[in-house]
């Protein structure tokens, strides 16, 4: 076990296996040990050198740390279901870069725990940035912080019509009354449009202190959700077909009213700035503190196959 090196953060604390190829069984109480030690210090910690027999062996390893492993409920990107509660990761273009985010921080619900696993790694490219999310809290101008804490988010989504996740697919279900079930327990207001499609609003946080540190960290999407983080053509391409209101998703201020551009690009800046990358070995698993570190991807070329678990749900307090 080592801190990655040349890094002043030590993120990823690195737990390398005694022997390359042990099955990580053999190691269990240690592997116990670092994580109670490390991950609230780290944020995470990166298991390399052991010998992952498939997606089912992955998932035995997220299950060993105590907790029913979680479904992918209320989605926001596509994934494809693999083995049980296994899911693929983001399924984008591999010319795209998804940016630093904290998983379901556009929701009051989430998991305090992710693993990532590198089945292949792609020849070029393709990391999971990661950041410290306590870092970005700190670094952020305190005025644009005070101002986001105070006022909260409101994210705004209209699903299918080819844009963007079927509502069935986010939601995990054919059936609209489960959906309303759904939405009116984790307080989403919604509507059902004239042609079958929904929207919904949500007012959510946009930073939270950590239920067993105490850290405050900056835990939100805006900087993805709002309509900026868009290329310009398409951004004006999507207003020009469906209106400003019927974007696929966009994001205010909890009160309704716009986000600052200068905010976002500052925010954006930010997050660069704290942004650690490593490359990627087949094998690797990646355990992250869903609260304390953000994740992204890096664009890639040839085939990369990283699978994803979650676990422990938390809800905003």
């Amino acid at each position: 076990m080592d801190d990655a090196p040349g890094n002043e953060q030590n993120l990823p604390f690195i737990f390398q296996a005694p022997i390359v190829g042990d099955a990580w069984q053999a190691s269990r109480a240690q592997i116990l040990q670092a994580v109670e030690s490390e991950l609230p210090r780290a944020g995470g910690i990166l298991f390399r050198g052991f010998a992952f027999k498939g997606e089912a062996d992955f998932e035995a390893f997220a299950r060993s740390f105590g907790h029913e492993l979680l479904t992918y409920d209320y989605a926001s990107t596509p994934r494809t279901k693999l083995n049980n509660r296994v899911y693929t990761s983001t399924e984008y273009p591999a010319h795209q870069v998804i940016p630093l985010h904290n998983e379901q921080s556009y929701s009051l619900n989430w998991p305090m725990k992710i693993w990532f696993h590198c089945v292949q790694a792609s020849p070029v490219g393709g990391e999971t940035p990661i950041a410290d999310s306590r870092l970005v809290y700190r670094q952020i101008d305190p005025a644009i912080r005070q101002r986001f804490a105070e006022k909260r988010l409101m994210y705004v989504r209209n699903y299918g019509n080819g844009l963007d996740l079927p509502w069935q697919q986010a939601f995990s279900t054919e059936d609209r009354s489960q959906v309303e079930r759904f939405c009116r327990a984790s307080n989403i207001e919604f509507r059902w449009t004239d042609d079958g499609e929904l929207s919904t609003r949500q007012v959510c946080q946009a930073v939270a202190q950590h239920p067993v540190t105490g850290d405050w960290v900056w835990f939100n999407q805006a900087h993805l959700f709002h309509i900026s983080n868009l290329a310009a053509p398409v951004r004006e391409t999507l207003i020009s077909i469906v209106g400003e209101q019927g974007v696929p998703r966009n994001v205010f201020y909890g009160d309704g009213s716009p986000i600052e551009l200068q905010a976002l690009e500052h925010i954006r800046e930010v997050l660069q700035r704290c942004q650690v990358t490593f490359p990627w070995q087949a094998g690797d698993v990646l355990m992250l503190d869903n609260m304390l570190v953000a994740h992204g991807r890096s664009t890639f070329q040839g085939t990369r196959k990283v699978v994803v678990a979650m676990a422990e749900p938390a809800s905003a307090s």
